[in-house]
């Protein structure tokens, strides 16, 4: 049967109709279940798990953590004597380790498997980061620090550094026990008078990477001078314990450096 105007018009009757009389999308369901969608986008998301800097443990490292912690505590709770006592104790926190992430004995030795280190791939293990205000400008600083072979002066642990391009330089550094450890670095960043980035290149016998950044400081009338250090030790995690031991810590060296170089450069003397 032919259809008619009319039809048409009967069999779209309870829709809003156009202007050529077809039908218009309705708004009240489809709005609702778009307001729905809106609301949804809205609600606040989580943190992400490892958001937290003072979690120093990694993932696998935390659940070995649970499981060992949890069969432990279990255990030692069941066998009800001293001996067991102690083994709850024990499991007790190891479980805590795995839940929190959090180790005493890595924080003391400054070691972190949760670490991330975004500056150069390949290099993990140790991050630091310090920082220190000095009443001269970031555009001086920076210059004084743009050039490599400056570090020396301040920085301790360095024998020499030799630029070899605009770019790429060569570092020789002590080690513990009298040795020392070189490799060639690249910068990979600059923002002039206020950041500078570096990372070692392949093959380097310390594998490392780090930026230095200049802030100004209104309230202190100078400038904070931020240095974050990431490297990876070349006998690892163990061999920063030892190099502890041996009284050349990295994190309580880079302290001591910049100190040297706010003495420097505001010419007070260091001792």
């Amino acid at each position: 049967m032919k259809t008619t105007p009319l039809t048409l018009q009967s069999r779209y009757s309870d829709e809003p109709q156009g202007l050529e009389g077809r039908p218009q999308p309705a708004t009240g369901r489809a709005d609702k279940i778009k307001g729905r969608g809106k609301k949804t986008a809205a609600r606040p998301r989580h943190k992400a798990a490892g958001s937290d800097p003072n979690v120093n443990v990694g993932t696998v490292e935390r659940f070995a953590s649970i499981i060992g912690g949890g069969a432990l505590l279990f255990y030692g709770l069941f066998r009800r004597s001293w001996g067991g006592a102690l083994m709850a104790f024990g499991g007790g926190s190891l479980l805590l380790r795995g839940l929190s992430g959090k180790s005493p004995v890595y924080q003391a030795l400054g070691i972190s498997t949760a670490a991330k280190i975004g500056v150069q791939k390949g290099v993990k293990g140790i991050k630091i980061e310090k920082h220190v205000v000095i009443k001269k400008s970031p555009e001086e600083l920076y210059q004084f620090w743009r050039n490599l072979e400056n570090l020396p002066r301040f920085m301790n642990h360095l024998e020499s550094v030799r630029i070899i391009d605009d770019k790429r330089s060569h570092w020789i550094a002590k080690a513990p026990a009298g040795t020392h450890v070189e490799w060639d670095a690249e910068i990979i960043r600059e923002d002039e008078g206020h950041m500078l980035a570096w990372r070692s290149l392949e093959n380097a016998e310390v594998k490392n990477a780090g930026s230095v950044y200049f802030e100004r400081d209104p309230a202190e009338a100078g400038t904070k001078v931020r240095v974050i250090l990431n490297y990876e030790p070349p006998a690892g995690r163990l061999g920063a314990a030892i190099a502890k031991l041996f009284g050349e810590e990295p994190s309580q060296q880079i302290s001591e450096d910049l100190q040297r170089f706010k003495q420097l450069m505001e010419q007070v003397p260091y001792h």
